[in-house]
């Protein structure tokens, strides 16, 4: 496999080293690449004790994107679990559906660690999650040990090591355990911020779409309770309205001392008329066009006969002047 990649490249020098530190199984966890490619991991976890997944071992892939640890792994399980849909990317925060919370000093152990972790958690709708009854995944857990991948050939009888209750972790282990921990409290106070943010969204939208369901007049009686109960003049006037011709208007009368009621509001504003959203200008009055031309031949020939009279006054004093320079 060395001869098969660049051995100068981040990524291959990383995984290159992780397999190496991986190569052991633990009572836990237990992962390594595939013998033809590097960037596909196989892994098995135990379930976590004192849950619904207790005495289960599962299985699953992690495919590493080239640009890893800069960029998350993708992970799939593999085995029926209750927790995880199998076969489809799961949605954590260690996973690629979420890179903006990954970082690249996390390592394929600390996934594994935290997938241990995240299995009791509620799936809450998230890509590739699944809310199985207590039951249903017990049940599962016990099956899982029939479980045997044919890519990689292990089998989940003797993918790890058999717990002892006198196993201490190593120090790898209580770090990654640590990572762990904080990509759950991540996780967990990134859910609490989205539904408190969340909440007043949805109370904002059930107003309005009690508002817009609610029928006029329901919204008129609300805006008159609110407003304060009409009095018994009100009532009257009103009625008054109500037995008036269509033709005729009725003037509304409030006492100085207390303000307008909803109803007369309206009535006071249907009474008054209606101004112009825009102010009509005469049109311009235009002469006719005969007057028109005639007007522009009399101008013409009265330039003409003064350009006339300015040429024979100008021949007049030529002449004159001609006369007297003779003499």
């Amino acid at each position: 496999m060395e001869n098969k990649y660049n051995l100068r490249s981040p990524a291959v020098k990383r995984l290159m080293k992780e397999a190496a530190e991986l190569r052991d199984p633990t009572e836990h966890y237990h992962a390594q690449p595939l013998e033809d490619n590097l960037f596909e991991w196989h892994f098995s976890v135990r379930g976590p004790p004192d849950s619904d997944f207790d005495g289960g071992v599962y299985h699953g892939r992690i495919i590493l994107p080239p640009e890893y640890p800069m960029k998350p792994p993708s992970i799939i399980l593999l085995t029926p679990n209750g927790r995880f849909e199998v076969g489809k990317k799961i949605c954590l925060s260690i996973s690629g559906h979420h890179p903006e919370t990954w970082q690249p000093s996390w390592s394929i152990r600390t996934a594994l660690i935290a997938i241990i972790g995240f299995m009791p958690t509620k799936g809450e709708g998230a890509i590739g999650s699944l809310d199985y009854t207590p039951e249903e995944r017990r049940a599962l857990a016990k099956k899982s040990q029939d479980f045997c991948c044919e890519t990689c050939g292990c089998s989940m009888r003797t993918a790890l090591l058999t717990p002892t209750s006198d196993s201490k972790p190593s120090q790898e282990d209580r770090e990654a355990k640590e990572l762990a921990r904080q990509i759950n409290f991540k996780a967990e106070s990134s859910t609490a911020s989205k539904a408190s943010l969340s909440q007043p969204a949805v109370a904002a939208a059930a107003v309005v779409a009690a508002a817009s369901e609610t029928p006029a007049s329901t919204q008129d009686e609300a805006a008159s309770t609110f407003s304060n109960q009409e009095e018994p003049s009100e009532v009257q006037t009103g009625q008054a309205e109500a037995d008036q011709p269509p033709g005729e208007q009725v003037t509304l009368m409030a006492p100085s001392n207390r303000p307008l009621s909803p109803r007369q509001r309206r009535a006071q504003q249907n009474q008054q008329p209606r101004r112009a959203a825009f102010h009509t200008f005469p049109a311009a009055t235009r002469p006719p066009p005969e007057a028109g031309h005639t007007g522009s031949a009399v101008l013409i020939v009265v330039l003409t006969l003064a350009l006339a009279a300015l040429i024979f006054r100008r021949i007049y004093l030529a002449s004159e002047y001609k006369f007297d320079y003779e003499l």
